[in-house]
């Protein structure tokens, strides 16, 4: 079966809006996450992706930190990057489309000579990032009130 979606790295300013726009969706309309906080210093320097449908209607999104955001992220270690942001809209859920977005992340890290992929997941995520070869590491931590754990898969 061919996949109704294409991911792509988000370089270009409307790639870039749409990403914001699913972002706001999922996490400050869904989940609600305040929109003061949902987006950061961190966006400017990220690799976004974006998954789209084939008429151009947004899917999802993630985010790549590399260098400094990235050490702040996980702990201290630059030979490992950081996923994060990812969101996939309510009528994508089940297509695949966050898993292609987590391996679209992880290529680019890779590109750029990462030995991980660290993030910071949900809790009730923690499945999906498990079935894709991320390990639970530390504990339980509140990020905008909803509960996170960190992970971590070797690339």
């Amino acid at each position: 079966m061919t996949a109704v979606y294409t991911v792509r790295i988000a370089e270009d300013p409307a790639d870039r809006e749409a990403c914001f726009a699913v972002r706001k969706e999922v996490f400050v309309h869904e989940q609600g996450v305040p929109e003061g906080i949902e987006y950061d210093a961190y966006d400017g320097g990220a690799v976004h992706v974006l998954a789209v449908r084939h008429d151009g209607a947004p899917l999802g999104t993630g985010r790549l930190l590399t260098g400094e955001p990235a050490v702040a992220k996980n702990g201290g270690d630059p030979c490992v990057g950081s996923l994060g942001r990812l969101a996939v809209t309510r009528q994508a859920r089940g297509l695949g489309v966050g898993a292609a977005l987590v391996r679209a992340i992880e290529e680019a890290a890779r590109e750029r000579g990462l030995s991980a992929v660290d993030l910071h997941a949900q809790t009730h995520a923690l499945g999906f990032y498990e079935r894709l070869g991320y390990e639970v590491y530390g504990p339980e931590f509140p990020d905008a009130g909803i509960p996170h754990r960190a992970m971590r898969r070797p690339l």
